[in-house]
């Protein structure tokens, strides 16, 4: 696939609706945003937000900041990420990678939306093992919020009841990272994830970059603060994975991890 200029991969983001007028409605959005702020745990993603985060405002503010919502008085309809900050976070997220790279480091990779992200996810880290890093095997047998956690194509993933699910869980998470240390194995130094797994990650203190929609502040807010290290704004399931394909040889190309 031909590596994508910035411009070029703005305009395909807005075509595909991964950024740009995507289909999460203002409405839920700002639902999730006064959830958050209310103290459901649902929509910390495994961070621990303490009372830094129980004004809604401020919520709003930083997801203004992070992805482009900057009109308060805009209540209900169409919503958007700007494209813009995506393709920055993109870059931000490539530094990462390039510094696991020359690091050779230890690699964890994970996601809440198997359906829609485990191939971009595969390719960075079949990317990074060719440059040398480890990229961690989970340990076998792992059982978190009655079901399993998995791996596919060097991915981890929820499974239950032979499905693949959809889960904003952090406990996949803590069994990965618990498991690992009763095995005696250590920690990944990286985690390239979303959702629960991303955030109770960064809450563990391991460096974490992922990917999260605009009904997710959470990470916003953890990246805000320094908890996460780079959250990219987008649409996260679109209607055919393969749309995110020029986003991930971008991100690669910009990491120095394409030849």
């Amino acid at each position: 696939m031909p590596i994508l200029s910035r411009d070029a991969l703005v305009e395909h983001l807005l075509r595909s609706r991964i950024a740009g007028d995507v289909a999460t409605p203002r409405e839920n959005n700002l639902d999730h945003y006064r959830k958050l702020a209310n103290g459901d745990r649902h929509y910390w993603l495994g961070l621990e937000l303490g009372d830094r985060w129980t004004d809604e405002q401020d919520v709003l503010a930083v997801m203004a900041e992070r992805w482009g919502v900057d009109d308060p008085a805009h209540r209900a309809g169409q919503d958007t990420i700007d494209p813009e900050l995506t393709v920055d976070a993109l870059d931000r997220m490539a530094a990462r990678l390039k510094e696991a790279a020359a690091g050779r480091q230890r690699v964890l990779f994970a996601t809440g939306h198997p359906g829609a992200l485990i191939d971009a996810h595969s390719r960075v880290a079949a990317a990074l093992r060719a440059q040398g890093c480890d990229i961690v095997r989970i340990p076998g047998g792992l059982v978190a919020d009655e079901g399993y956690v998995v791996q596919f194509a060097d991915v981890a993933v929820f499974e239950r009841g032979a499905s693949l699910w959809h889960t904003h869980s952090p406990e996949p998470m803590n069994a990965i990272l618990d498991g690992l240390a009763l095995l005696g194995e250590a920690a990944p130094d990286l985690v390239v994830a979303d959702h629960g797994w991303a955030g109770r990650a960064a809450q563990r203190g391991i460096d974490s970059v992922g990917y999260a929609d605009c009904n997710d502040p959470a990470l916003f807010c953890a990246e805000a603060e320094g908890t996460m290290k780079v959250t990219v704004p987008l649409d996260d399931h679109v209607v055919d994975p393969r749309f995110y394909e020029p986003m991930t040889a971008y991100l690669l190309n910009a990491a120095g991890l394409l030849g």
